[in-house]
């Protein structure tokens, strides 16, 4: 995979989960009728947004940590929602999942050689 390829597949599934967050907080499956405030949570990954799009390495070190929030959110939801939830917390694993593959392999396939051993 070479660096354009790996920064695409980090925007595309950082987009993807920002409209899966906000859906499903707001209208799939919300936790209270009418919209829950955890739609908050992709506030963080709407910070990235820019930094992905322009290829910053930085942005892509930090959003594979941040990564891991949303992957342990899913493993979480999946296994203790029920039924339209459960299904969407599949989605955020495997969309997590490409985050953090696509933001990890940007930031190794860019590092400078003076980071090599």
């Amino acid at each position: 995979m070479n660096a354009r390829a790996a920064n695409w597949v980090a925007v595309i599934s950082l987009i993807a989960l920002i409209a899966l967050g906000t859906a499903w907080e707001l209208w799939l499956a919300p936790l209270r009728p009418g919209g829950s405030w955890l739609v908050l949570k992709v506030i963080p990954l709407l910070f990235a947004v820019f930094g992905l799009l322009h290829a910053r390495r930085y942005t892509h070190q930090w959003m594979s940590l941040a990564s891991l929030l949303y992957l342990a959110e899913g493993l979480v939801r999946a296994t203790s929602d029920h039924g339209l939830a459960a299904s969407l917390a599949v989605v955020e694993i495997m969309l997590a999942l490409l985050l953090f593959a696509g933001c990890t392999a940007f930031a190794r396939i860019t590092r400078g050689s003076a980071g090599r051993t």
